[in-house]
């Protein structure tokens, strides 16, 4: 039996996180005119170090105050939700044990034959009937090749992404985008590090504008969009080895051998065991 591993990257909570950035910053690619001429929106992530965001030159001006227009995302919840789940949702308990077991979480994807292992078993079935390898038989050892891939855990992933800016102008160039990329539906998909995640875009923008304020405070358009991420997880993070896609080859014979000269088999059913194979 030959047992192959082919790498794939485990999909974690950051590989979604970065899933989600990287559409909206490389998918959507927002842009607006500013006072600077027609520019690319920044992308923020909400939560990086204090250090590295209050010396950000690019979203803060001299004196720390945030450049608009700006977006802004964050991961707002994380849940295990059944009635959310993708297509392979079923509580399967992998076989672990035996011949046929590889660790945990794994399951069969993949049943073809295997045509070289095939091709030597027909061999040496031809060499024991014909005395010829490469003659006609009747082979029934036909060995195929199972591939084994890491069953999924399905995970519901909430983000926020706030829209700001100082001009009216500036947010409707900003949300229109969200509303006419994926058409008359409200889904499409975010791609990272060969992993693929469906994105459910809510149709609901709430708006927190503040231009019915007569006061002193600065005028700012707040408009916010909400991202249901159907995402999945592959293994346990730091905390297991790398998950990994498994070849197989299927048993098609077992033997059991024995070394005669050093156990003294015979054959006491015959009266000549000349033909007792010692190996």
């Amino acid at each position: 039996m030959e047992t192959n591993t082919i790498r794939v990257e485990p999909s974690t909570i950051e590989t979604i996180d970065m899933a989600i950035f990287e559409l909206l910053d490389k998918t959507f690619n927002i842009h607006t005119t500013t006072n600077e001429g027609f520019k690319k929106v920044p992308l923020l992530w909400v939560s990086p170090e204090r250090a590295h965001n209050s010396k950000n030159k690019e979203v803060r001006d001299s004196v720390g105050k945030l450049k608009l227009p700006l977006i802004s995302l964050e991961r707002t919840s994380l849940s295990k939700d059944p009635t959310f789940k993708g297509a392979y949702q079923a509580n399967v308990f992998p076989e672990t044990n035996g011949p046929r077991g590889y660790k945990k979480h794994q399951r069969i994807i993949s049943r073809q034959i295997s045509q070289e292992s095939t091709r030597k078993q027909a061999s040496i079935e031809s060499q024991k009937e014909s005395g010829q390898q490469n003659y006609p038989t009747s082979n029934q050892k036909i060995v195929y090749e199972e591939y084994y891939a890491p069953i999924p855990t399905w995970i519901n992933v909430t983000y926020s992404i706030k829209l700001r800016s100082e001009y009216q102008q500036q947010m409707n160039d900003m949300i229109t985008p969200f509303i006419t990329r994926t058409g008359n539906i409200n889904v499409l998909l975010a791609h990272y590090n060969g992993h693929q995640y469906e994105v459910f875009i809510e149709g609901d923008y709430s708006q927190n504008n503040n231009m019915s304020n007569l006061g002193e405070d600065e005028r700012t358009f707040d408009t916010t969009v909400t991202f249901k991420v159907l995402g999945y997880l592959l293994g346990d993070g730091v905390n297991e080895e790398v998950p990994k896609v498994v070849k197989k080859e299927s048993i098609v014979e077992v033997k059991l051998v024995r070394e005669r000269t050093i156990v003294g088999d015979k054959k006491p059913w015959e009266n000549d065991d000349s033909g007792f194979r010692g190996f």
